[in-house]
């Protein structure tokens, strides 16, 4: 049971080898951060039995009232709520914090969960477990991400 960056050790087909006229920038994103290794910018989670469960990118931000927040810290404690099956998190334009937290949910089967129900775990959730400001303001369930 670990997480950690998701960084990949030999070249596979079709992979990306530059960036259009930035071989530099190339290099610092991808094969800098973790050398001898290729950075995807994604987070992983591995269990104990050694499966893989990417988590997010790493670099998606958005910033709530001037805290910076990253959308996979959110999604992974989202995910912990007993009805959850997996989630994800977007920022939206909101005209007081600058940014709000959007979140998607798909639910597990016979959840039995009502949204106004839901919607208040995850805000409490949320709220207890980063920061009040964190908490979205909408959550939306929804078949599939």
């Amino acid at each position: 049971d670990i997480s950690g960056a998701l960084c990949i050790s030999r070249a596979w087909p079709g992979m990306a080898r530059t960036i259009y006229n930035d071989h530099k920038r190339f290099l610092e994103t991808y094969l800098t951060p973790y050398p001898g290794f290729f950075f995807t910018g994604d987070g992983v989670y591995r269990t104990s039995e050694g499966y893989y469960q990417l988590t997010g990118r790493l670099d998606d931000i958005i910033n709530i009232s001037g805290h910076r927040l990253g959308t996979a810290e959110v999604e992974d404690v989202v995910n912990h709520h007993v009805a959850v099956a997996e989630s994800a998190v977007i920022g939206y334009p909101h005209e007081i914090k600058g940014e709000g937290a959007y979140v998607f949910v798909v639910l597990k089967k016979d959840s039995g969960y009502t949204q106004e129900t839901l919607t208040a775990e995850l805000r409490e959730l949320i709220s207890k477990k980063i920061a009040k400001y964190a908490a979205p303001e909408y959550v939306q369930v929804t078949c599939r991400l």
